[in-house]
């Protein structure tokens, strides 16, 4: 039954987005009268517009989707455990330090695996969700070290830039497939709508996966600045010994969220081969340690 709200509420979405942006190609193009076909500039026009609002939609839809999705539970001003009251007081500590005009929403999520992660529409619409298997297994130390990367995610307004990132990705995507199937119709004056419309879906599967690597590389990258965030924010000792503690028991298969992989402060499901390590979306913790220890 999870699986099955999970599919649903991820196509609803899909539907929603679809929907929307559909409704407001219409409306702009209707405004200006003028077709795809017409000129490039209703083309680029249309690339920008599915493919910055998708992405955007996504954005301010990001909180309540990992609230509901990966089921996080805020943590209550009353009948707080000692874990969860020591949570609370990092995450404000470290904000402040951070300079937050507003202080993350704090959630926790049910899952034996070690993880956590950061995500929202903007630094004052952030949530910060940890594990339960996470919240009890580190020591205060590791924990800081874990709430530290993630305030330091927010600070840096990684959610935004990653909106930002693959929302040109996506644009250049769109325009690169059909700028390349309409060369090709002129070569093929044989080239039907159907066929067409076969070469820009091929084109666009293509491209998307060749954007989706320039993507996770600037994800780890990210993965990198976050780790110094938290070393300036606490102590690079108590960041190493933060990745450390999670990469000392293996990695639980969490299939069903995937999509927030890259919001995660650890990701272990990846092998250690070239082509894994293209479509990562963080660096291996063992070269984090490594770049911390430079510091």
């Amino acid at each position: 039954m999870n699986l099955i709200k999970r599919v649903f509420l991820f196509g609803l979405l899909n539907i929603f987005i679809i929907a929307t942006l559909s409704i407001f190609w219409s409306i702009i193009s209707n405004f200006f009268n003028f077709s795809i076909d017409s000129y490039f500039q209703p083309l680029l026009l249309f690339c920008l517009v599915f493919g910055m609002g998708g992405s955007f939609i996504s954005l301010f839809l990001s909180k309540y989707l990992a609230k509901k999705l990966m089921k996080v539970k805020s943590i209550s001003l009353q009948n707080r455990t000692e874990k969860e009251s020591q949570l609370v007081q990092m995450v404000k500590d470290l904000s402040k330090k951070a300079k937050l005009k507003k202080i993350p929403e704090i959630g926790i999520y049910n899952s034996t695996d070690l993880n956590a992660f950061a995500t929202g529409s903007s630094q004052n619409n952030s949530l910060i969700a940890v594990s339960s298997g996470l919240l009890e297994s580190l020591s205060k130390d590791e924990l800081e070290g874990v709430v530290a990367h993630e305030v330091a995610h927010i600070a840096n307004g990684d959610m935004i830039t990653m909106a930002l990132l693959q929302g040109v990705i996506n644009t250049l995507v769109m325009l690169l497939a059909r700028v390349i199937a309409h060369a090709i119709s002129l070569v093929d004056e044989d080239m039907g709508p159907f066929m067409y419309f076969a070469v820009v879906i091929v084109l666009q599967i293509a491209l998307g996966i060749l954007g989706s690597i320039l993507v996770n590389h600037f994800s780890r990258h990210r993965e990198f600045k976050a780790d110094y965030g938290s070393a300036k924010l606490s102590s690079k000792e108590k960041m190493i010994a933060a990745l450390k503690a999670l990469d000392s028991k293996p990695a639980v298969n969490m299939s069903k969220q995937t999509a927030f992989s890259a919001f995660k402060i650890s990701n272990k499901n990846t092998k250690n081969s070239l082509f894994s390590k293209l479509f990562s979306t963080h660096p291996s913790i063992e070269d984090r340690i490594y770049k911390l220890e430079q510091l």
